[in-house]
């Protein structure tokens, strides 16, 4: 099945079963089915046709998901927009895609051209998807850590080719209900939370918020079968107060992606929980997972499993060699790899070199063929002429029993060019201190990799996915100008 055609085979096949549901609705699927032909023709009438892109500047909730069918069915791209970002930097978005049409709450932003409660009011006539595989189906923003943000384009092909693994190596079927916590701009809420159970015919409720306090009240009133989230989030779930003992009995396994995470929160979680944890790894330009622990088979904490089956994940020199043993850049092949980059050539170029995907994150496999991370290209610290990666001092930090999170940048020094400098959140009730910890550091690292200062604070920033935010971290470091 394409994915364009997933309200209308949902209908045909069982009108009155659960499909889509947020915290104020519920859809069937001829609900959905009806809701996404009626926002089609209106699309329609405002001049929406195949080619063009429609922006939506939307929290989470149903009408989000209805306008992606709906533009789809048109042939038209979606651009989803963070609704927390700035005046400038929705102009950006929505100038860099040449959106035509900005759907949102005209009340809530001026840039809005459609007012969301206008796509319930078109007619819910037949009109079959003209999407073809080559059609742009996505354009993603990055998180825009360094410059502007740029434009991931992902066509139907991309995405088909994705919500496929993801299906398969999940497992997922009809009896499947997706918990969607994790923003509708960020790929990964699209297509491991909605797409995916909608094409196994299964069902998603979205979340408009996550109040850690009262997520696992979601979860015995909703009874999902998964969620996927960040480590941030399991984080704050393993912290919650000892009193706190949901029901988790419906959850099969949850998922972990967009940024590593430690082992030490992997069992945490895992004991206090009882739940399965899922660790994956991928890049909107790769539409999400490249790479899985087995959901049946061993899984490995501290790795980010095995390469999904469809796609080929290798290692490579700064030579542009392919790397057989030790550790490279880690290199992504397969239909799910991006078309490349909205309005700039020259980055595609750099990005994807004869058909591999360039991540810029160094990596090794281990003995049983599963991918390590190491870091970050671009966060390695060069001190005095030594490469230090940032990721083997936090993971010493982490095994500290006190700690929650962790992360180290460079910080420039006048001799050294940059010594790595630590900032850390500890666990409720923890009482170490920096010197705790640097001694704690003392027993793994050379003296070479061991911080220069260590921070502690109450939270460490996260970006809008949940990333921790190391652009604000060096920020915090950088020379007085």
């Amino acid at each position: 099945m394409e994915i364009v055609d997933i309200p209308e085979e949902r209908a045909r096949r069982n009108p009155g079963g659960p499909c889509l549901a947020d915290d104020v609705e519920f859809l069937d699927n001829a609900g959905f089915r009806d809701r996404v032909r009626a926002a089609a023709s209106v699309l329609e009438s405002r001049g929406v046709s195949r080619g063009d892109v429609v922006a939506a500047i939307l929290p989470n909730r149903v009408d989000l998901v209805v306008l992606l069918f709906a533009a789809w069915r048109l042939g038209a791209a979606v651009t989803p927009v963070n609704p927390a970002l700035t005046r400038s930097e929705i102009s950006h978005q929505l100038i860099d895609s040449a959106a035509v049409v900005v759907v949102g709450e005209a009340a809530v932003s001026a840039d809005v051209t459609l007012d969301v409660a206008e796509l319930a009011t078109g007619s819910p006539e037949a009109r079959a998807g003209a999407a073809e595989p080559s059609d742009l189906a996505l354009i993603i923003y990055t998180s825009g850590t360094t410059g502007r943000p740029k434009g991931v384009m992902l066509d139907h092909a991309n995405v088909t080719a994705m919500t496929g693994m993801v299906v398969a190596a999940l497992g997922l079927d009809e009896t499947d209900h997706s918990l969607l916590i994790l923003p509708l701009f960020h790929v990964n809420g699209i297509v491991v939370s909605v797409l995916s159970p909608l094409l196994a015919g299964g069902r998603a409720t979205i979340s408009g918020r996550f109040p850690p306090a009262e997520f696992f009240d979601r979860v015995e009133a909703v009874r999902p079968t998964y969620f996927s989230a960040v480590p941030a989030i399991y984080a704050m779930l393993a912290t919650l107060p000892a009193e706190i003992v949901p029901d988790t009995s419906s959850l099969r396994r949850v998922i972990c992606g967009a940024a590593p995470m430690p082992a030490e929160l992997i069992a945490r979680f895992e004991a206090r929980y009882g739940i399965p944890v899922v660790e994956g790894y991928g890049l909107s330009e790769g539409t999400c997972a490249s790479t899985l622990n087995p959901v049946v088979g061993r899984r490995k904490p501290g790795t980010v499993g095995l390469p999904l089956p469809g796609q080929q994940v290798a290692l490579m020199d700064r030579d542009g060699h392919l790397v057989e043993d030790g550790q490279g850049e880690v290199v992504v092949r397969g239909p799910n790899v991006m078309r490349g980059y909205l309005n700039r050539p020259g980055e595609t170029a750099a990005a994807i070199v004869d058909g591999w995907l360039h991540t810029g994150d160094v990596g090794r496999f281990d003995e049983d063929g599963y991918l390590v991370l190491v870091d970050r290209i671009k966060d390695m610290i060069i001190r005095g002429g030594e490469n230090l990666y940032p990721k083997e001092i936090e993971i010493a930090l982490l095994s500290h029993p006190d700690v929650l999170e962790a992360a180290v940048v460079g910080a420039h020094d006048p001799v050294l060019g940059e010594v790595p400098v630590a900032t850390v959140a500890l666990l409720p009730g923890g009482s170490a201190t920096a010197g705790d910890l640097l001694e704690h550091c003392r027993a793994t690292l050379a003296r070479i990799k061991l911080p220069t200062r260590i921070d502690i604070v109450d939270a460490l920033p996260k970006n809008a996915v949940g990333k921790i935010d190391k652009p604000a971290l060096r920020r915090r470091f950088e020379p007085a100008r």
